[in-house]
């Protein structure tokens, strides 16, 4: 089969008509794919709509003139296991953050907060019995992630077999009051149960919430399984920073493909996928700046959303359409800010997740607000500071003037929200999350900002929005679609990347097991490729 060509020769002209595996769409799972699959000896097409692979994992100069690679939209990593990183040989490394959190609040009309040192459980003790005046919260806080903590150990290595039955990963689990708490109730009752301050109640929850519109006692549980993904990675729960940005890790997968063989081409966007007939090769239907075209594939891997999916395939929607809930706010600043809390430096305080307005009360309260269609506010955001763990995102002259990034993301911002007037509810909603932020500081934000190339301060904020119109994710949803479950039900779907077409198969976000910056539905969909 020949490509058809448009009126004038594509520059972007495959080296054949027909490959074993096209993938439509170069992000970061789509990459991995091509690279297990082309290393296995499969001819690999890796068509990208964009002009540059890494889909929302990327490192971006986001300012003119200012010399600072920022992780644009992803920016942390957790779910990549080093199974993956060391099978395709990748040149990447991820490093710990020594502080897990700081959390500022005003108790007694006194500026405080809550410190979370992973490597001094004596200064973190002191720091929960400042806030809360016992020991008893900090005690239940050991026990709550002593217990996801071992959940961790057991269901992150399966994340890469294939999918257990609920069964089988009950039994993995072996400890029923978890899976009770984790899988069968909502997580808000666990959560209260355990802990009794407001806002170290709050702490916890943020993770049920990152990109989820929901709150602690859904029914439907969608906060649990948000949960569940945010507490599993890499074994242990830590949330690890990318040396060298997003980028780093998305060059290494696109370099590693392209080494083994897989040919990958960007500004060319996919329009059409015919899945054939059953038994039968499909078709891709493409379009570049030259024209339309076709090329035809033994298997099509869909590195977008299953909605997206849908449409390429003129099918209706397997489910409504999905929703994103979140602000990605990017900043450089000329320096650290000071904070009201004096006891706190503003080094660790933003070398971890900085929580604000992120308080039990605060989260419903929001939750509620945007429910209702408002914005809200305060507007519950987590800060943290990529350059203060890897300066070499920053050039030599700003890391010599102690320039700094700063990263935020707000919570409880569903699409909706920017509906009617984007440009406007975006900067109502920048407004709303930077409120809290200089609530906790102890100087003017703008002070600290850095001034770009045209004289502008440094700060961008991207709605979802925004991120449906430059990464093409419906409704700006980071997950692509809902969070399942890690586990599975149906005998013809061994690694949860089935779509009910045999040679058309889901390796992003959207497939079972997918969801933030992992690999791991790209390295499912190459392992049920290859019928391993």
């Amino acid at each position: 089969m020949q490509p058809v060509r448009g009126d004038a020769p594509s520059p972007r002209t495959p080296a054949r008509g027909r490959y074993d595996v096209v993938v439509v769409g170069g992000g970061h799972n789509g990459l991995v794919a091509a690279a297990y699959l082309a290393r296995a000896g499969r001819s690999v097409l890796v068509l990208e709509r964009l002009d540059r692979t890494g889909g929302a994992a990327v490192s971006t100069e986001a300012f003119p003139g200012m010399a600072a690679r920022l992780s644009r939209y992803s920016y942390l990593v957790s779910l990549l296991p080093q199974k993956i990183v060391d099978e395709l040989g990748l040149r990447f490394e991820v490093r710990r953050r020594r502080i897990s959190s700081y959390t500022p609040a005003v108790r007694d009309g006194k500026p405080t907060g809550l410190l979370v040192d992973q490597a001094d459980g004596a200064r973190t003790a002191a720091s929960f019995r400042g806030l809360t005046g016992s020991d008893r919260d900090f005690t239940a806080w050991q026990e709550f992630y002593a217990r996801t903590g071992r959940v961790a150990e057991r269901v992150f290595p399966s994340l890469t077999e294939p999918l257990p039955t609920r069964d089988e990963l009950r039994r993995r689990i072996d400890d029923p009051a978890a899976w009770e708490a984790l899988f069968e109730r909502p997580i808000g009752e666990a959560v209260e149960a355990s802990l009794t301050d407001d806002l170290v109640r709050g702490v916890v929850l943020t993770d049920a919430l990152i990109g989820t519109f929901t709150h602690a006692h859904d029914p439907s549980l969608r906060q649990n399984r948000c949960f569940l993904y945010h507490v599993i990675g890499g074994g242990t729960g830590d949330w690890n920073v990318p040396v060298g940005g997003m980028g780093a890790l998305t060059d290494a997968l696109a370099d590693a493909a392209r080494t083994a063989g897989a040919e990958i081409l960007t500004g060319c966007e996919a329009t059409a996928v015919d899945p054939g007939s059953p038994g039968g090769a499909a078709e891709v239907s493409y379009r570049d700046a030259a024209g339309e075209h076709r090329v035809g594939a033994g298997t099509v891997l869909c590195n977008a959303a299953p909605h997206t999916l849908a449409a390429l395939l003129g099918e209706a929607p397997p489910e409504p359409a999905p929703v994103g809930s979140q602000l990605k706010v990017n900043m450089l600043l000329r320096r650290l800010p000071r904070l009201r809390d004096t006891s706190v430096d503003p080094r660790d305080a933003f070398a971890g997740t900085l929580h604000l307005a992120e308080s039990y009360t605060e989260l419903e309260t929001a939750h509620r607000q945007a429910a209702d269609g408002r914005l809200p506010s305060p507007a519950p955001s987590e800060i943290y500071c990529h350059s203060l763990t890897d300066p070499s995102i920053l050039g030599p002259d700003l890391a010599a003037q102690g320039f700094h990034t700063l990263t935020l993301f707000g919570v409880h911002q569903p699409a909706r929200l920017f509906a009617g007037d984007p440009e406007g509810a975006r900067a109502a909603a920048l407004e709303a999350v930077l409120r809290p932020l200089q609530d906790a500081l102890d100087e003017p934000l703008e002070d600290c900002l850095a001034v770009d190339a045209d004289g502008r301060p440094c700060i961008e904020a991207k709605s979802p929005l925004d991120l449906e119109a430059d990464l093409g994710l419906p409704g700006g949803n980071i997950f692509h679609r809902d969070l399942a479950f890690p586990y599975g039900d149906d005998p013809a779907d061994r690694w949860g990347v089935a779509t009910g077409r045999p040679n058309v198969l889901l390796c992003g976000a959207g497939a079972v097991r997918g969801g933030g910056v992992s690999g791991i539905p790209g390295h499912n969909a190459a392992m049920a490729v290859l019928g391993r």
